[in-house]
């Protein structure tokens, strides 16, 4: 399975309609947040599912806080992250996702594009494809096969 995840958007069309050209297809798309409500510019460009989470800039949105999702028998953990002081480092995150059981996390909130390796945990926020910090806007895909994943960061050029 193929899965697009973007972040950050703040309600930047352009770049929604960037990063569905630069990663191509995908069986789904996550966002994980501030300006969830931005799944909207995806209509019409994808029939794909769309899951959006709430960010701290969300104000009011239909939008949960996290969002938990099976794909092949892994557990991802789709959250903005505002919650989880992603800032200021990962040790919150690790320590809930350890806690709730996910094997991936998805999260936004620090516009900086990170992979990162706990043992089997993979944390993985695709950066901002809004309004990133010093890096250029980024999406990025999650690539699951046999029980396996694989994270990848691709810019918005």
């Amino acid at each position: 399975m193929r899965i697009g995840v973007i972040s950050d958007t703040h309600g930047r069309a352009i770049a929604v309609q960037q990063a569905l050209k630069v990663v191509g297809p995908v069986d789904m798309w996550l966002h994980a947040g501030d300006n969830s409500q931005d799944i909207r510019f995806f209509q019409g460009l994808t029939d794909v599912p769309l899951i959006a989470v709430a960010g701290n800039c969300d104000g009011y949105t239909k939008a949960k806080i996290d969002e938990y999702i099976k794909v092949e028998e892994l557990k991802i953990w789709l959250t903005h992250g505002h919650r989880y002081d992603v800032k200021y480092g990962s040790q919150e995150l690790i320590r809930c996702a350890r806690e709730i059981g996910a094997d991936i996390v998805v999260y936004g909130h620090s516009h900086i594009p990170d992979i990162t390796r706990e043992g089997e945990l993979l944390l993985f926020n695709p950066g901002s494809a809004g309004f990133p910090r010093s890096n250029p806007p980024s999406c990025g895909i999650l690539t699951i096969k046999e029980g396996k994943v694989e994270a990848e960061i691709i810019a918005i050029c």
